[in-house]
């Protein structure tokens, strides 16, 4: 089978135990992921070839970081060693009515000062079916954006299938572009987008049709075709436009699920609740790496592609850290309707 490609930042990830605040805190768990690095950990832990491709600081942490990777069977050959430093992220963790809180340091990093050229992407791109990259990485430098845009046009010309998450940040685009001047172009490269109505909105002026998108936990899946037509008509290339529905009851308790939009019909996926949220960082990089995968496995059927996305993301909620541990088995499990957390024997 052939391989699929992410490319992307990976992060030192420094949590208090527990629910503690940082006031609290004397200590932090650590964790290593980033975007692209965790939809490259859910492929592979679904057994499926995949290379991650970043730039790693010469020094301890990034070593750290590239045995995290091989530890999950993904495989780290193009990755490019230089710069600084491994960019970190502190992350406090919500419960009930009180939100998590994320703060970066990562300014400076090994991929922040990246260059075009630094990794040949015709040579990555071999033996490729897939490339996979997000709205983190254009928002980091200017220069990680150019590489990116490198490699979404040797991937077109070399007839990859090209994937984004949106994922806006509003606290990384610092370096003086707006969205807007910077992701139209990357986008158009684009077969496969994902991305929630605050992404539709902050990077291409994008609105849902005649919906609240503040109202909580009321989600309706019809109000977000609107705003899914609008970004195929902005990006005509994609050939299918995917949501993720979101519903906050609290910071410990949501309703997840997703639509997709292949132009014609709108697929809605089955709503879990999710009752007691262990972590839901990652939670969308699971769904991407879930969509993947179904579309991969089952090419001409995106309702089942659509259903494990969501199932597989479902059961991230449920495991801490970054990266999504679920296999295939226990994915398909609850896409069956067993949801009972029955020790199995």
């Amino acid at each position: 089978m052939k391989k699929i490609v992410t490319f992307g930042e990976i992060m030192l990830r420094l949590t208090p135990p527990g629910y503690q605040r940082f006031s609290q805190a004397n200590s932090f768990d650590v964790v290593y992921g980033g975007g692209e690095s965790n939809v490259a950990v859910s492929l592979a832990n679904y057994g499926l070839p995949v290379e991650f491709v970043t730039r790693l600081p010469q020094n301890d942490l990034g070593d750290c970081a590239l045995m995290e990777m091989r530890k999950r069977g993904v495989g780290t050959s193009h990755i490019v060693r230089g710069g600084e430093r491994l960019g970190i992220y502190f992350l406090e963790m919500g419960a009930v009515s009180r939100g998590s809180k994320v703060v970066y340091d990562r300014a400076h990093s090994a991929i922040c000062t990246i260059q075009p050229g630094m990794i040949d992407w015709d040579e990555v791109f071999k033996d490729a079916q897939w490339f996979h990259w997000t709205g983190i990485t254009p928002a980091i430098s200017q220069s990680s954006a150019d590489v990116c845009l490198e490699a979404i046009k040797a991937a077109n010309r070399l007839g990859v299938t090209v994937s984004t998450d949106l994922n806006y940040r509003k606290n990384l685009w610092k370096y003086g572009k707006k969205p807007g001047d910077i992701m139209p172009a990357l986008v158009e490269g684009c077969d496969v987008i994902l991305g929630n109505e605050e992404d539709a909105e902050k990077h291409f002026g994008l609105h849902p049709e005649g919906v609240d998108v503040t109202q909580g936990h009321s989600v309706d899946a019809q109000s977000y075709r609107s705003v899914l037509e609008q970004l195929m008509k902005m990006f005509p290339r994609a050939k299918k436009v995917i949501t993720t529905l979101r519903g906050s009851i609290s910071a410990s308790h949501n309703t997840w699920s997703g639509v997709l939009w292949d132009g014609k019909t709108l697929y809605e996926a089955p709503t879990y609740d999710i009752t007691h949220i262990v972590d839901r960082v990652g939670g969308g990089d699971s769904f991407m790496g879930g969509l993947i995968y179904g579309l991969v496995k089952w090419p001409d059927d995106n309702q089942k592609a659509l259903n494990f996305a969501v199932a597989a993301s479902c059961l991230k909620h449920t495991i801490y850290g970054d990266a999504n541990l679920a296999t295939v088995a226990e994915v398909e499990t609850l896409m069956k309707g067993d949801a009972s957390g029955r020790v199995s024997r």
